[in-house]
């Protein structure tokens, strides 16, 4: 979403969904920079191409404790989303409603929101997706003063195929044009 968190990292994930029910877990575990950590859990309910989503990001380094969730102190941050896939183009609308959900410059909760079309498309071998992000309002969780572009990126993924498993390499471009920039 236009931010760099750190460096190179090992993103492992784990997903059980039944009858458009999930419930997933995903990780994200620095392997050079300053140790940060991000363990994530979403469950989401999906019909036709609507997604429905609640998440809990966790994010923080060596020192932040899990187990704490008062509004003024943890560094969760609870964000619903609602996404809408036509096959050749995606659409979403994510906007964190507690804990570290970001706030304006008078300390009010900023109810940071986040909406983006993706658009995947397939080339040379690899599946490709091109996106792009904006904020609608002020808020200090994605850096913004008012209405922003804050992700413009182009990603590529390659399954890799091993005799009793898959595993999913991929490279990512990111531009934030209201930050000024490029990961």
């Amino acid at each position: 979403r236009g931010g760099k968190l750190d460096g190179a990292a090992i993103q492992p994930s784990l997903s059980v969904d039944y009858k458009g029910l999930s419930l997933g877990a995903w990780g994200s575990a620095s392997i050079v920079g300053s140790g940060y950590k991000e363990i994530d859990f979403t469950l989401s309910y999906a019909v036709g191409g609507l997604t429905a989503m609640v998440t809990d990001y966790w994010c923080a380094d060596d020192d932040t404790k899990y187990f704490e969730y008062s509004a003024d102190s943890t560094v969760h941050t609870y964000e619903a989303g609602l996404t809408y896939d036509f096959g050749f183009l995606s659409i979403g609308w994510y906007t964190n409603f507690y804990g570290a959900m970001g706030t304006k410059a008078n300390g009010d909760d900023a109810y940071s929101s986040y909406f983006e079309v993706a658009a995947p498309f397939k080339l040379g071998g690899l599946d490709w997706q091109a996106a792009a992000g904006i904020t609608p309002w002020e808020n200090d969780f994605y850096g913004a003063e008012g209405f922003a572009l804050i992700n413009l990126s182009l990603s590529a993924t390659k399954e890799i195929e091993f005799e009793k498993f898959t595993l999913p390499v991929f490279a990512q471009i990111t531009a934030n044009p209201t930050a000024n920039r490029m990961y």
